[in-house]
């Protein structure tokens, strides 16, 4: 096993579509194992699909995995010992390895067409056998190989299965055997020339020195095939740890149908990258120490063993992220939130463009109060509909509201009269608001909820929300600003609503 030395591990996506969570998930286990060895993180882009691979998508993944707080230590875009970092800049090297396999007869040409192959997969199931290759070319005469090759005829490379079980170990798993007659005798080049991933794949991670392949269990059923290849070059094998899939809420293969999927999708929801990062190590892995469930990336490097991944499926539970970024929400520095919380409520049309200080100081104490309970930073814009959004009518038609403005109910009703008449249409203080509220408290007799339930329903539309010390200055320096919504002042929430109140009264 390639277990000497200095650990050195890969993530090897193929840039053909969004980088999903679990690809995510696998990049993340092996970053993790690098880092707590202290060894090598390589990424390694595999292209060899040139009908589904772009260049966007490529740009897309290094930029999801730097949102996330993933570094590599060798790579396409930072090269490193043993280039190139994309397979498509190394096809002679894989050329030359067939050769060298075709050379020792550990390999044979295949002149199998597609209709031939299926014919026999056909009658191997009619026949209740393993559809596997026959194996028939393996037995041409080799002058014949030459005859026909020379006249042109396609041909792809097939590798020769050894006469024996294959074997490797895994870390998850443990010791795990596949039957020789089950593996077949593999396509390695097709008649094309492009090489197939099972052993293009061994020939990376030899010629890149991987200690440990580390990857999701979808890919069990192809290591015995990469096993054989590098038992046939003489390669050391690597230690393998297949991840367990993960599951959506239904128990099936997380898709697209149980929500996002892609680290994009989260990152346009407002998770945040150490939430996503802490809540994908949970999925699979066990940490000492109990149910706790906070880890801060530094803690997860210095907890993080592969002996304590789980070969159980994983339930991706929304709920539980969402917990846990609001977990992180709460406790991330103000200047980061105040500039992820803007971008999103500029983006809803709440802010202007371009903002000058007066606006970005407003903004920031909005998100001081908003951010605390959000589950995501999307919800921000809605959560803001109670300085952006004033709307009597609809308020009084809240079935929540219905109780303290019922129409024999003369105490809110008079509350509210009273603190229109005492309230300045200037400026209100949060000062003045309290000496206000003690005013109406003395003269009608009236407290708690009975007194401050009627007054803030008039200015947000609920009879629960910030401390009104928050509260009125947000809304009286929001009137006076220059937003794309114009924002009403206290004055003018509580005079509208009493004009609201007095119509459905009739």
């Amino acid at each position: 096993m390639a277990n000497q030395g200095k650990v050195r591990v890969r993530f090897a996506p193929s840039p053909t579509g969004q980088l999903h969570i679990g690809n995510v998930r696998t990049a993340l286990y092996n970053w993790l194992f690098a880092r707590k060895t202290g060894g090598t993180f390589i990424l390694r882009i595999e292209d060899t699909d040139v009908e589904r691979s772009e260049g966007r998508y490529e740009t897309q993944l290094l930029a999801d995995l730097k949102w996330l707080g993933l570094d590599w230590d060798e790579g396409p875009d930072v090269g490193g010992p043993y280039p190139p970092y994309r397979q498509s800049d190394k096809m002679d090297v894989y050329r030359s390895y067939a050769d060298k396999l075709i050379q020792e007869q550990k390999a044979y040409y295949c002149f199998c067409s597609a209709e031939e192959l299926e014919r026999e997969r056909q009658q191997a199931l009619a026949e209740q056998r393993q559809p596997i290759y026959s194996g028939k070319c393996r037995r041409l005469d080799p002058a014949e190989v030459e005859r026909r090759r020379a006249a042109g005829e396609p041909a792809a490379i097939r590798l020769k299965i050894p006469e024996h079980p294959i074997r490797f170990h895994d870390i998850v798993r443990g010791s795990v055997e596949f039957s020789n007659e089950v593996v077949s005798d593999p396509i390695i080049v097709r008649s094309s020339g492009m090489p197939v991933y099972n052993y293009v794949v061994v020939i990376d991670d030899a010629d890149m020195k991987i200690t440990h392949v580390i990857r999701g269990d979808d890919h069990i059923s192809n290591t015995p095939k990469q096993v054989a290849v590098y038992e046939a070059l003489g390669l050391p094998v690597p230690e393998f740890a297949h991840l367990s899939t993960i599951l959506g809420p239904d128990r099936e293969r997380l898709s697209k149908r149980h929500g996002a999927t892609s680290v994009s999708h989260f990152r346009e929801m407002g998770v945040l990258p150490e939430a996503l990062m802490n809540y994908l190590a949970l999925l699979g892995w066990a940490p000492t120490g109990g149910d706790r469930e906070i880890f801060p990336t530094a803690e997860l490097i210095k907890e993080f063993s592969l002996e304590r991944v789980t070969p159980s499926p994983a339930i991706f539970d929304n709920e539980k992220l969402n917990w846990l970024n609001r977990q992180y929400i709460k406790s991330s520095p103000p200047p980061a939130m105040h500039e992820l919380g803007t971008g999103f409520l500029r983006r809803a049309g709440l802010l202007p463009a371009s903002l000058n200080g007066h606006v970005s100081g407003w903004a920031n104490k909005l998100i001081d109060l908003l951010a605390p309970y959000v589950d995501l930073l999307e919800q921000l814009p809605e959560r803001a509909g109670i300085i952006f959004k004033h709307d009597p009518a609809e308020f009084l038609n809240s079935t929540e509201n219905a109780e303290v403005f019922a129409n024999d109910d003369k105490k809110a009703i008079s509350v509210l009269r009273e603190f229109s008449q005492r309230c300045p249409d200037s400026e209100l203080s949060p000062e003045r608001f309290k000496a206000i509220m003690n005013e109406i408290k003395s003269g009608l007799g009236v407290k708690g909820k009975d007194l401050f339930h009627p007054v803030r329903i008039a200015l947000i539309g609920s009879h629960s929300g910030p401390d009104f010390d928050r509260l009125i200055p947000l809304i009286e320096e929001g009137s006076r600003l220059e937003l794309p919504i114009k924002l009403k002042s206290v004055h003018e929430r509580i005079i509208d609503f009493l004009a609201a109140l007095e119509h459905r009264r009739g």
